[in-house]
């Protein structure tokens, strides 16, 4: 019976200069079973060949729904292929599965500002989703405003993805929506039924010092005091305090962590959102972050370096994999969207983050590509981040 088939997933993942003899090469990898999705993503260098390239895999896979966009690496089993020519495909069977394609437009990010409105657009209810996958361009969408409002829309539902990215001195990016291709908006892809999203976002940061609260802010993002005190005051004393190596460390990898959520008892890595630290008003000790601070709000500086963010991705995969093996859960497969800061010029090795993914998960099926922008929940809302890896494991219980 449908509701006795089990959920099948495939990936490949392939190099090759010529665009048709990597699709033809993907295409063998995954063959031989029906196909309710097809993620694919593809390197910027084959951006004049995508309207066949969607053509071909759809047309070889019959997937009524295909995903994706440009990256300007993507990731397989184990595999980070940065800066070459190269394709990522996964196919997924998922019987019993509701799913809903979204094209996203900054039209609509203008237009709706409310989750009513947003809810009623897409003829979708919260009980008809468990979780969205989305991939957007970071250039012509708002994205931030897209997440926000989507996480409120949705309101306690992981949102993960990533943003498009390619050649950064071209500043264009592509989005797949079946058969075509688009330079501006958005996909999503809304999931219900039997199926949802585990979210494992590891942002690399490990907390320094103490949490304080904001107790002063002005023009919305400098912060002027931390309690009570010029907030650059107690950066450099935070700074101080840390052990020589630590100090070593933390020149020029320093950042803030904004509480995700004030009713914890206790904070820890992975309870703030982290943002970077801009600047700094020498004259006033106020600090500059990339983000909106709030009167009351906990904050805790950070330290982001290869060191961190290896302990930080291997101590989530930890907490993931237990939390995947338990209870009645099947895991079906990954979409790792890492960000283009990360990679080898991060970690100084190879397949960094799909290597920790195959090393926690074995041969699960996975995909994905290199970010200008990361999407995942920290505590109960989704966030954009940057310099993060944002693994979404696919589930079925």
């Amino acid at each position: 019976m449908m509701e006795d088939a089990k959920p099948i997933a495939r990936s490949a993942i392939v190099a090759d200069e010529q665009w048709d003899v990597a699709v033809e090469k993907v295409l063998a990898e995954v063959q031989g079973t029906s196909v309710d999705v097809a993620l694919l993503f593809a390197s910027g260098e084959y951006a004049e060949h995508y309207p066949a390239m969607l053509r071909m895999v759809q047309r070889a896979t019959r997937a009524p729904i295909l995903l994706g966009c440009s990256g300007e690496g993507v990731i397989g089993i184990g595999t980070e292929l940065d800066l070459a020519p190269a394709i990522s495909l996964m196919t997924l069977s998922l019987p019993g599965a509701t799913l809903r394609p979204v094209r996203f437009s900054e039209e609509m990010v203008r237009r709706y500002k409310t989750p009513q409105q947003w809810r009623a657009a897409l003829d979708l209810l919260v009980d008809d989703v468990n979780a969205w996958l989305i991939f957007a361009d970071p250039f012509h969408i708002d994205c931030e405003a897209l997440v926000n409002t989507l996480s409120l829309a949705y309101a306690g539902l992981p949102i993960l993805g990533g943003l498009a990215s390619n050649d950064m001195e071209e500043q264009r990016t592509y989005v797949f929506y079946n058969d075509e291709v688009f330079e501006e908006g958005g996909v999503g892809l809304a999931i219900g039924g039997p199926y949802t999203l585990l979210p494992l976002v590891s942002q690399g940061c490990e907390p320094i010092g103490e949490p304080w609260t904001i107790t002063h802010v002005q023009n919305n993002s400098m912060i002027a005091t931390i309690s009570n005190r010029p907030a650059y005051e107690l950066l450099i004393e935070t700074f101080k305090q840390l052990p020589s190596e630590l100090r070593r460390r933390a020149q020029n990898n320093l950042f803030v962590g904004l509480a995700a959520d004030e009713y914890l008892d206790h904070f820890e890595r992975g309870s703030f959102l982290i943002r970077q630290l801009i600047g700094v008003d020498r004259q006033s000790g106020a600090l500059a972050i990339g983000a909106f601070p709030r009167i009351g709000q906990t904050i805790q500086f950070q330290i982001r370096d290869a060191v961190t963010a290896d302990r930080d991705l291997q101590e989530r995969l930890a907490q993931a994999s237990a939390l995947a093996n338990r209870g009645q859960q099947q895991l079906v497969a990954g979409i790792l969207c890492t960000c283009n800061g990360r990679g080898e010029d991060m970690f100084g090795v190879p397949d960094h983050d799909a290597g920790a993914v195959a090393q926690a998960f074995g041969s699960l099926p996975l995909a994905g590509l290199f970010c200008n922008g990361e999407i995942g929940p920290v505590g109960k809302r989704s966030f954009l981040h940057s310099f993060t890896a944002s693994l979404a494991l696919l589930v079925k219980y």
